[in-house]
């Protein structure tokens, strides 16, 4: 049997938004093994889980074949991206960006391995970027770069019409130079990120093609996106994080738990690495047998990112919470707190929600309870309700832990 070309099974699985040139980088894909790169600049000390969409297509890609370099951003991050943005981004030192780039290093690891022929490669683009020389490059490039066609770019409509600065409007073409420097150096063909980074890697691509005169090529991927067009991943605590310190697995595995019926399917062909027929007959029924692919894709995205370990006991501390499992396996977090301690204060301390005004209109609305007991009454304390120091919290149908203190 014929090896499938790695764009079928890109868009098969739903990764692939746009790209240019299909049909030549369709043959170059099939036809040997292509060197390709993804980038991130490093704006936190974290990954997070919409930036594992275009590491599953490397990871993807990599698997059928092809060569994948990760590019961190330590250099255009002291620029900034002003794609899809309202205001520009705040600067950040570079003592930060370098220690942010060393965090998110190991979180790229997770997804490509680094033996084998077509092992990845891991670049920073400070590497090249803080040693440019500005005369020397508009003298070398900037006949190449259009001034009218940048203007026209989707990356720049928000920020025009607030003003972009001319700091920002250097973030294109520092990013085309990184295509044009991977080219070089490692005979990089083809970019691949996010589709909200579409006009800054058509920019390399058309960069590269108008300097050396050869073929070069942009893909990008779909964002991890509700099917309204709302961005995935945003919780009442902040987004999903790839560091458990920032979001623990049981977090992870609970969001994708209670994601929408319509969205599980999606989110099982671009966040797992199961079959394809195994997904549709998993998502083959809309009723209540939906709920076992749900689990399934909780435990497959938290094994991914953070472990078979951390999926068992996810999947664990869910099972006591929510199917009787006993409050002993239970999700459990400890404050500080007394039988005074009102019940809106321990909300906002184990971060169920992130403010007194949240814990109030809940309560309010009925959604509280700590054991058996509705909360009614929104100067409630944990001594109205049990003199042990411990109790299980209710928020809603969904949030269930173990408080102690």
């Amino acid at each position: 049997m014929a090896k499938r070309n790695v764009f079928d099974i890109l868009e098969e699985r739903g990764f692939i938004k746009q790209t240019v040139f299909k049909d030549d980088l369709y043959k170059l894909l099939g036809e040997k093994s292509v060197t390709f790169y993804v980038g991130f600049d490093p704006t936190a000390d974290s990954l997070h889980i919409g930036h594992v969409i275009p590491l599953m297509a490397a990871s993807i890609m990599q698997k059928a074949g092809h060569k994948p370099i990760l590019l961190v951003g330590g250099g255009t991050a002291m620029v900034g991206d002003p794609s899809n943005r309202n205001d520009m981004r705040k600067m950040m030192t570079k003592e930060t960006i370098a220690q942010n780039v060393e965090k998110i290093k190991p979180q790229l690891a997770r997804f490509v391995s680094f033996e084998g022929k077509n092992a990845a490669t891991i670049v920073n683009n400070a590497d090249w970027l803080t040693k440019l020389n500005y005369i020397d490059f508009l003298r070398d490039y900037g006949a190449y770069l259009s001034v009218n066609k940048m203007l026209t770019a989707d990356c720049f409509k928000t920020r025009l019409e607030k003003g972009l600065s001319f700091l920002e409007f250097n973030y294109m073409p520092m990013q085309a130079y990184d295509f044009l420097r991977l080219y070089t150096d490692y005979g990089c063909e083809l970019e691949i990120g996010g589709n909200d980074q579409w006009s800054n890697i058509l920019a390399g691509a058309d960069f590269i093609r108008r300097v050396e005169r050869k073929d070069a090529y942009a893909l990008t991927c779909t964002l991890l996106e509700t099917k309204d067009g709302k961005k995935m991943g945003k919780t009442q605590k902040g987004a999903l994080w790839l560091d458990p310190q920032k979001a623990p697995p049981y977090d992870m595995y609970q969001y994708f738990r209670n994601v929408d019926d319509e969205e599980v399917e999606n989110c099982l062909k671009l966040l797992t690495f199961l079959d394809v027929a195994e997904i549709k007959e998993l998502c083959a029924h809309r009723d209540e047998r939906i709920n076992a692919a749900k689990k399934r894709l909780a435990y497959e995205v938290v094994a991914l990112i953070h472990g078979k370990a951390a999926a068992d006991k996810a999947a664990e501390e869910a099972t006591a919470a929510f199917e009787g499992g006993g409050a002993d396996n239970m999700p459990t977090v400890n404050i500080e707190a007394s039988g005074e301690t009102q019940i809106i204060d321990v909300m906002v301390a184990v971060k169920v929600c992130a403010s007194k005004g949240e814990a109030r209109r809940l309560i309010e609305g009925g959604g509280v309870r700590v054991g058996e007991s509705k909360v009614d009454n929104i100067y409630a304390k944990i001594g109205d309700f049990t003199k042990e120091r411990e109790f299980v919290l209710h928020k809603g149908k969904k949030t269930r832990l173990k408080v102690t203190y």
